[in-house]
């Protein structure tokens, strides 16, 4: 894979805000998720958000504060609300392919689990992307990061090398500014999983993710 060693270049709109981010992600990620509860009601959002699974940090958003990353979502021009037939609550959808028309389905998923989850590595993003869109091989996600980091009026992730007490490359999302170099001792503990997970953390992942779900379908009958 080449990637570009010098100093990362930075994308030419304007950052996003944490919370603007987080709610982003969790669009993008129940879009695919969860489709038959798509577009998200306020609730549902904020549920999505604070999940205990699948995010880094854990927050606990209220609905204000959902609500007003939503509105600066649509100033970005990168989420947008709808009227459903039927729907007496309003509804939310993404729009990060409307804003970046390059954007396909497995970068998305990509820049969504860095979203969501933080900086990681290539087997990370492969194992925790697999429920958006599934990878075949190392390789195939490394193309995708390459895309990435060379998107057509400035990157969208950045990429650090090995070394400063980091074994793996890492790879942060951009959407939010400069990103700092993660945390030494994080890359040593992370970078050492196994590109392929284990039959232990796979159960984990999958108890976890039905967890989160059930959690999701309460909300949108609460």
């Amino acid at each position: 894979m080449t990637v570009n060693m010098e100093e990362p270049t930075h994308p030419t709109f304007e950052p996003l805000t944490f919370e603007e981010a987080r709610v982003l992600g969790s669009l993008i990620e129940k879009e695919t998720t969860t489709p038959d509860y798509y577009p998200m009601t306020l609730n549902a959002l904020a549920t999505a958000c604070n999940q205990t699974t699948s995010r880094d940090p854990v927050v606990s958003f209220d609905e204000r504060t959902v609500l007003k990353a939503i509105e600066g979502l649509k100033s970005h021009k990168l989420a947008f609300q709808v009227s459903m037939a039927g729907s007496r609550v309003a509804k939310f959808k993404h729009n990060i392919a409307g804003r970046y028309p390059h954007l396909e389905e497995p970068g998305i998923a990509l820049l969504c689990t860095l979203i969501l989850r933080g900086p990681q590595t290539v087997g990370e993003l492969r194992q925790r992307s697999e429920r958006m869109v599934p990878f075949p091989d190392i390789a195939s996600v490394e193309t995708e990061l390459n895309a990435l980091l060379n998107f057509p009026g400035g990157p969208l992730i950045t990429y650090f090398a090995p070394g400063g007490g980091r074994k793996a490359a890492t790879y942060a999302h951009l959407l939010c500014g400069e990103v700092a170099a993660p945390n030494p001792i994080l890359a040593i503990a992370t970078s050492d999983a196994p590109a392929e997970p284990g039959w232990k953390e796979k159960i984990e992942s999958e108890i976890a993710a039905l967890r989160a779900e059930v959690a999701e379908l309460k909300a949108l009958l609460s």
